[in-house]
């Protein structure tokens, strides 16, 4: 396993990142990791050299967390040498879910930050969180009282760095100068979504990351289980897969199968597998800091475990890129001329 700096932060992370969002039950049908296999989990990981894990306060309400906290201190982990990362945004009852009650239970106010924190920090069994992420926008909170509830939890030392996800370019960039002008922390890394079949990131986010010198962190690599190699053309879904059930994240099917053929004799070339090759194309891609693997199952996080060890050609990543540009909506088409000149 190699390490990155996440950002423009001191901080080493591996490049590979263990997501937890299939720790516990209920979290949009994906959450059924108990405990004893989410120990088996986080075990396995540690010793393919992952220090960094991810996790959200909203997935399974607090449970993932929970295990997470427990796992590590079950296989006696020293705090300080992993790198533990945690969310907040979501409803965190189904009152306020519905908006029928607990209306502030929700949301990027300083309130809910603060009373997160506090119940992430208890649920994981540690003093501080090393990345504390929001974990998408709120738009009736102003970002001056979000960005300064987070710098007062820096200050207090619950937690060393900030993050996002799930943002626009424009919202990052005026929420971290938001943050520069009251001399406050400001989000060092984007957690979003990007694959070999998704690569709307490209456009503007990516861009904006590498200038403002954000560390990427990608969700989803596998583009829900679409790039595993068990989806093939003119083939019926597997039984049990993720995307029969929730068919998420969103992407071009037709030509995600495209990429897949390319993926599958070249996974056959080099003697390794679709899942491999399709993360380490997004380790290969500059900006990024660290990749997020999830896993139900060893062996799929073992196979995942791999992925760093594999190079590309120029060729190879220059014929898979055309299989599956990001769409250009304006103005990038428009750009794309001044580009020429």
């Amino acid at each position: 396993m190699k390490y990155r700096f996440l950002g423009k932060t001191g901080l080493r992370v591996s490049e590979l990142c263990m997501g937890t969002m299939t720790f516990g039950d209920g979290f949009m049908g994906i959450g059924e990791v108990d405990q004893a296999v989410a120990a088996e989990l986080v075990k396995t990981a540690l010793d393919g050299g992952i220090n960094f894990f991810d996790t959200a306060d909203i997935y399974s309400r607090g449970q993932s967390e929970q295990i997470l906290g427990q796992a590590l201190k079950d296989l006696d982990v020293s705090r300080d040498q992993v790198v533990i990362a945690t969310k907040v945004r979501g409803a965190m009852s189904d009152a306020a879910q519905a908006g029928t009650g607990d209306v502030n239970n929700t949301g990027l106010s300083r309130k809910h930050i603060v009373a997160s924190c506090e119940a992430s920090l208890k649920r994981l069994g540690t003093d501080h969180i090393d990345l504390y992420q929001i974990h998408g926008p709120d738009s009736r909170t102003p970002i001056a009282e979000t960005m300064r509830a987070l710098e007062d939890l820096v200050r207090d030392g619950k937690v060393r760095y900030i993050g996002c996800s799930n943002l626009t370019a424009w919202q990052v960039v005026r929420a971290n100068a938001t943050a520069a002008a009251a001399h406050g922390a400001e989000f060092c890394s984007l957690q979003a979504h990007y694959s070999l079949v998704s690569r709307d990131l490209e456009l503007n986010l990516l861009p904006m990351c590498r200038e403002e010198g954000l560390g990427v962190m990608v969700w989803s690599p596998l583009a829900g289980g679409f790039l595993t190699g068990k989806f093939r053309r003119n083939q019926d879904a597997p039984d049990g897969s993720r995307r029969t059930s929730f068919d998420f994240p969103p992407l071009d099917v037709e030509r995600g199968y495209d990429v897949i053929d390319y993926l599958d004799g070249l996974a056959k070339e080099k003697g390794t597998t679709i899942p491999r090759l399709a993360l380490s194309w997004l380790l290969a891609q500059d900006g990024v800091s660290t990749v997020l693997v999830g896993a139900k199952k060893v062996h799929q996080l073992e196979d995942n475990l791999k992925a760093p060890d594999l190079e590309w050609s120029d060729v190879e990543l220059e014929t898979v890129a055309k299989l599956s540009p990001p769409p250009l909506t304006y103005p990038h088409w428009m750009l794309s001329n001044f580009h020429r000149k």
